[in-house]
């Protein structure tokens, strides 16, 4: 009972905010948003401490056909910064790196970058090189954002499919990294990684992607400690659950996903489960995937006040209140408490 009150006064000190939210098995219900007592009373984080000259700085995103890349490179080219918005389908001529290019702004430059292609990253680094006003000045900002997502139990999930994730999450974020980390130390600047909220806790199902955000986690904080006596900041963004807003998932890319799975199992695997089995699965997936915010609003707001803030934080958290405190059970209570509560 002490413990409890104790934790309730703890909980007081957050203002909230409602949000729409559906917990997987508990139906629509409403869901708050926590404001830390550090931010403004807005909920969002201060600015009244950002860098100087961010028209002069310039940023690389990768990642940037869609969703939260997109986003960003539209946000920080109105904040002034100038832009080099990493596409994977630019050579293709996709959507998203031809509205950045209809922008017609100087400050908005997008490039054909493939995370997975060492070829593409050199020459995107050596058409950055080429691009900066002052090379010698290095590159501010650097946001690994690209990066793709599966599903499937380990089982189900094929060494290709591991392999697949792995190759553009935590490669390509190691890849893109070293190539242009020269750039980074010469303008002291900053290093912004999108990881996950999976990135420091476990989920049925989802292995092949919380083994990526796992790596890029601890590469992340590698990095940071080798950095720091370059002047050079290292930040990770944990997103929650933002599925609705970043189109990683629809229904039938979620039927296409188990059906190739399906059809990939060893027979033993396929009588063991049934396919009714997957089938549950699948009602699972797609429940979370509808769950998710559509608003990228607080992803867009930490990987900014990351980059243009004098004093970043090492680790921001845009969640709901649900997840940030899963995230905090998960990761500091005994598992077997954490397991029996979430889990089991």
């Amino acid at each position: 009972m002490m413990l409890a009150t104790r934790f309730s006064r703890r909980l007081s000190l957050f203002s909230v905010k409602t949000l729409n939210f559906r917990d997987i098995g508990n139906g629509l219900r409403p869901v708050q948003g926590f404001c830390f007592p550090f931010l403004t009373p807005s909920g969002r984080r201060s600015y009244a401490s950002e860098i100087d000259q961010i028209g002069s700085k310039a940023v690389l995103i990768t990642g940037c056909d869609s969703g939260f890349g997109f986003s960003l490179a539209k946000h920080l080219h109105s904040k002034g910064f100038i832009v080099f918005a990493g596409c994977l389908f630019k050579d293709q001529g996709a959507a998203g790196s031809q509205e950045l290019d209809n922008m017609k702004s100087e400050r908005m430059r997008t490039i054909q970058l493939n995370v997975c292609n060492s070829q593409e990253i050199e020459r995107a680094v050596e058409h950055m090189g080429a691009s900066l006003k002052d090379p010698q000045k290095g590159l501010w900002g650097l946001v690994n954002n690209a990066g793709i997502s599966t599903f499937g139990e380990v089982e189900f999930t094929s060494m290709e499919t591991y392999k697949e994730v792995a190759e553009v999450n935590l490669w390509g974020t190691i890849r893109t990294t070293k190539a242009f980390l020269p750039l980074i130390r010469r303008a002291k600047g900053r290093v912004v990684n999108i990881s996950s909220m999976m990135g420091r806790m476990g989920s049925p199902a989802r292995s092949s992607y919380c083994i990526t955000k796992f790596g890029v986690e601890a590469f992340s904080d590698c990095l940071r400690y080798e950095m720091h006596p370059q002047g050079v900041k290292i930040c990770l963004v944990e997103p929650g659950n933002f599925i609705g807003a970043t189109n990683l998932y629809t229904p039938e890319r979620i039927k296409a996903i188990a059906e190739k799975m399906w059809k990939e199992l060893p027979e033993t695997v396929r009588k063991d489960y049934g396919r009714k089995y997957l089938d549950e699965q699948i009602t699972k997936m797609e429940s979370y995937c509808n769950s998710g915010s559509p608003d990228t609003s607080p992803v867009i707001n930490s990987i900014t006040h990351a980059l243009t803030s004098s004093s970043p934080y090492t680790r921001y958290h845009p969640m709901d209140y649900y997840w940030w405190l899963r995230v905090q059970i998960m990761t500091h209570l005994p598992a077997a408490i954490a397991d029996r509560i979430y889990i089991y």
